[in-house]
C-alpha cells in the first residue's frame, strides 16, 4: 500500500474512533441526565389556584422525592393527608414540630415563634397585605408541619383546621416531595424564599435539576458534535493525503 493510502485509510479510523468516542460519552450524558431525574423527581399537576403566584392551577411541576424528615421552612411540597381529601395537595410549608405560627403582627406580617416574615411570594390580595384574613395561633406538634397556600385569601389550608386535634398540622410522613421547578407553563424554579433563611434550620439546599439539566444539555451537544466531527475529520484527511498532480511531460 502506498504511503497516501496508509495517510488517508489512518486518519479515517483516527476520526471514526474520535467521532464515536464523543458521541457516546454524549449518549451517556444525555441518557443519565434523564434517567437520574426520573429516579429523582415526580411530576404532578397542581389542582387549584392555592398557591398563585408561585404555581397555578393545571401547571406542572417537578417534585423531588424526600423524605418528609427533610423538609425545611419555606418548602413548597406535595402532601396527601386523609384530613384534607384524597388529592395530593400543594402548600408551603411555614412551620415545623415546636414552632407557633401566629397572624398578624402590626404590619399584618406572619410572625414564626415571634419573628416576623416578608414574604413576596404571596399574590397581595388581603386589604392592607396581611398575610391572613384573620388572626390564628397554632402550636405545631412534633413531627408535623403547617401548611398555608401562597394565594392567602382563597387557600383552604391549616387556617382551616385550626380546631382539628393537631391544630391544623399534618404529619411529616404525609410529604410526597419537594416542588423544585415547574415545567410547564412556562419552565421556571420555585426558590427557597429568603425569609425563612435566618430562623434555626435554615433553608433546604437546592435540589439536583440543574445538575441534571446541565447533563442534558451538555450531552445534547456533544452528541452533535460527534456527529459532525467524523466526517469532518475523514474530508481533511482525504485533503492531506491527495497527492500533488505532476506537471504535463514529466518522467
Amino acid at each position: 500500500m502506498s504511503r497516501a493510502g496508509r495517510t488517508k485509510g489512518g486518519g479515517g479510523r483516527l476520526g471514526s474512533r474520535l467521532s464515536g468516542l464523543v458521541v457516546a460519552v454524549g449518549c451517556v450524558l444525555f441518557l443519565g441526565g434523564f434517567a437520574w431525574a426520573a429516579v429523582a423527581y415526580q411530576p404532578y399537576t397542581v389542582p387549584t389556584g392555592s398557591m398563585t403566584p408561585t404555581v397555578d392551577a393545571g401547571d406542572k411541576v417537578l417534585a423531588q422525592r424526600i423524605a418528609g424528615s427533610a423538609v425545611h421552612r419555606g418548602d413548597v411540597v406535595v402532601f396527601k393527608d386523609a384530613e384534607w381529601g384524597e388529592l395530593p395537595l400543594v402548600k408551603r410549608v411555614v412551620g415545623v414540630g415546636g414552632d407557633t405560627v401566629a397572624c398578624c403582627d402590626k404590619q399584618g406580617r406572619l410572625t414564626v415563634n415571634g419573628t416576623a416574615l416578608d414574604e413576596p411570594y404571596t399574590d397581595k390580595s388581603l386589604a392592607g397585605n396581611r398575610a391572613a384574613g384573620a388572626n390564628f395561633s397554632a402550636k405545631v406538634p412534633a413531627g408535623e408541619l403547617f401548611m398555608l397556600g401562597d394565594a392567602r385569601a382563597t387557600s383552604l389550608d391549616s387556617r382551616v383546621h385550626l380546631q382539628d386535634r393537631e391544630q391544623g398540622s399534618v404529619p411529616r410522613s404525609d410529604v410526597r416531595g419537594r416542588v423544585d421547578a415547574v415545567v410547564w407553563p412556562p419552565a421556571r424554579t420555585v426558590a427557597r424564599p429568603a425569609a425563612f433563611a435566618a430562623l434555626p434550620g435554615g433553608v433546604s439546599a437546592p435540589g439536583p435539576l440543574r445538575l441534571m439539566a446541565g447533563a442534558v444539555i451538555a450531552g445534547a451537544v456533544l452528541i452533535f458534535v460527534g456527529a459532525a466531527l467524523g466526517p469532518l475529520l475523514n474530508r481533511r484527511g482525504r485533503t492531506r493525503s491527495t497527492p500533488a498532480a505532476e506537471p504535463a511531460g514529466a518522467r
